[in-house]
């Protein structure tokens, strides 16, 4: 699984802007990069920008009616009093330190409908010895007001709901400093006004092994800091970190978040998802992209506050000589798709700010990732649209309907009334940025592929239905279609064969 930015060959700041009523948009960066709020509806500036990392909601201060009091002096209480206590039980967990047994795999787990409410003060401390902290099958489990730091989960698995348990909410609480994925996900889980911080992989990790997650609701939480373990470099290539992954999620609300200074991605949803809405964000000075939606569909990514991203990464491979438009916002093989059930049947990207990020938005499709082929990094994975994966390979994949639902396709993006902003002097590039982009590679491999040649590069460019229009830049923006080879100035690309951004203003200077 994971993202491969390009596959060539065979496998193996801030100005105060003033932002055109046209694009329904405001901003009002500082020296600081402290989070403004994406635009509402009405084109103000949102004041719900999540910074509750610096100052959480406290918890009840006395234990609610009927709870059960947990005691910090007392090693393994909580697990304890959770495994003698009945089906939906409340706990109060007292001001201080509560610690489980020193045995890597003490953990508590849950009993349907329980519910854990930290005191202020109240933390659940793994020592660096116990991987988990909550774990189980047990549904709508909530906990609130608890700080939950310095578990050891292995890479890919989690802390907080770890085995991906369904109904669970978490709220107001902080989880911070632990191995592996902060939280895990399961169907109509609820994140809300929570810290996600310093975690050595993801803040979340939305995978559910054997199944899909629906109906996932991420709102108002400060996603920070995460990856410190660089997992990236461990594993090159990887596509395993990230502030939150999604994978195979079906329906998820992601809204009103901060998701900033993340070492990789700030938002990665990877194989399968659909039926995403991202709104209302702030997403700024992530290492990597701010977003990457992978071999996924349908979604709308609106109102967002995208800045100061990808500087790290971009100028890595900048100074490498790599020619990819590596983007801030980067569709990888996923489009807009009538025949999978969503809210929308497209990809739209609407009403964002983007400024001052290393790149801007990259449409890419790899002519050598479709089922069956060994250049799919989501391996054992085919499409929605054919549930046995075996049908992909020849001679049925050469016609229809084989030949069209057999690949994950770029297509149906829609991308309008957005504001691209990028001033070489806050952003310190010369070359290699400021690039938006369609396009794919020369189709290679394998030998039995019927994708060879430029074919996927004449699709995702001429035929596919992806569109930009009514746009607004500001900066010395260029364009790339086809393939990387080649650069187009704005009317070049306004111009035939690409007819892109129709109703669109360019100037190359910034401000006004």
């Amino acid at each position: 699984m994971g993202i491969k930015w390009r596959r060539l060959t065979l496998p193996a700041a801030p100005l105060a802007l003033a932002l055109l009523a046209a694009t329904g948009c405001t901003s009002t960066p500082d020296a600081q990069a402290k989070p403004t709020g994406a635009p509402s509806a009405s084109g103000a500036p949102s004041t719900s920008v999540a910074r509750v990392c610096a100052k959480p909601a406290p918890g009840p201060a006395k234990a609610p009616k009927g709870a059960v009091t947990v005691d910090p002096a007392v090693v393994g209480d909580l697990a304890a009093k959770t495994k003698s206590s009945p089906p939906n039980t409340t706990f109060w967990l007292r001001p201080g330190k509560h610690r489980l047994d020193p045995d890597r795999y003490a953990q508590v787990i849950p009993k349907k409908g329980n519910r854990y409410l930290g005191a202020p003060g109240a933390v659940f401390d793994g020592r660096k010895t116990n991987q988990y902290a909550f774990g189980g099958s047990a549904r709508d489990v909530t906990i609130r007001h608890l700080t939950v730091q310095r578990f050891v989960a292995p890479p890919d698995e989690g802390v907080v709901n770890h085995d991906s348990a369904d109904g669970w909410v978490i709220e107001h609480a902080t989880i911070q400093n632990n191995s592996g994925a902060g939280l895990m996900a399961g169907a109509r889980q609820r994140v809300r006004a929570s810290c996600l911080r310093d975690n050595g992989q993801y803040g979340m990790n939305a995978y559910k092994a054997g199944g899909r997650i629906t109906g996932l609701v991420v709102e108002g939480n400060e996603i920070v800091g995460n990856n410190t373990d660089d997992w990236e470099r461990k594993r090159e290539g990887c596509g395993c970190t990230g502030g939150i992954k999604f994978w195979a999620v079906n329906g998820a609300d992601v809204r009103g978040n901060w998701v900033h200074d993340n070492r990789g991605t700030g938002l990665w949803a990877d194989t399968n998802n659909n039926d995403f809405r991202i709104e209302n964000n702030v997403l700024e000075a992530n290492d990597g992209a701010a977003l990457i939606y992978e071999t996924s569909y349908n979604a709308v990514i609106r109102k967002n506050t995208v800045r100061k991203n990808n500087w790290v990464e971009g100028r890595r491979y900048a100074d490498r000589g790599d020619n990819f438009p590596f983007a801030t916002i980067y569709l990888s093989e996923s489009g807009g798709e009538p025949r999978v059930r969503a809210r929308t049947d497209k990809i739209e990207i609407d009403r964002n700010l983007l400024e001052n990020n290393w790149s801007g938005i990259t449409l890419w499709e790899n002519a050598d990732r479709f089922c069956n082929s060994p250049a799919n990094t989501s391996s054992g994975d085919c499409t929605l649209l054919v549930k046995n994966t075996d049908r992909c390979a020849k001679p049925a994949i050469a016609k229809a309907p084989l030949y069209a639902d057999c690949r994950w396709k770029t297509q149906r993006v829609d991308i309008h009334h957005n504001r691209f902003v990028l001033d070489p002097s806050v952003v310190k590039c010369a070359a290699k940025c400021g690039r938006m982009a369609v396009l794919a590679n020369y189709g290679t491999y394998p030998d039995w592929s019927p994708y060879k040649g430029e074919r996927v590069s004449e699709a995702i460019t001429g035929k596919q239905n992806n569109r930009w229009h009514d746009n607004v830049y500001r900066g010395p923006w260029s364009f790339i279609a086809h393939d990387p080879s080649g650069q187009l100035d704005f009317g070049q690309w306004q111009g035939t064969p690409y007819r892109q951004d129709a109703g669109s203003t360019f100037r190359a200077r910034v401000g006004g």
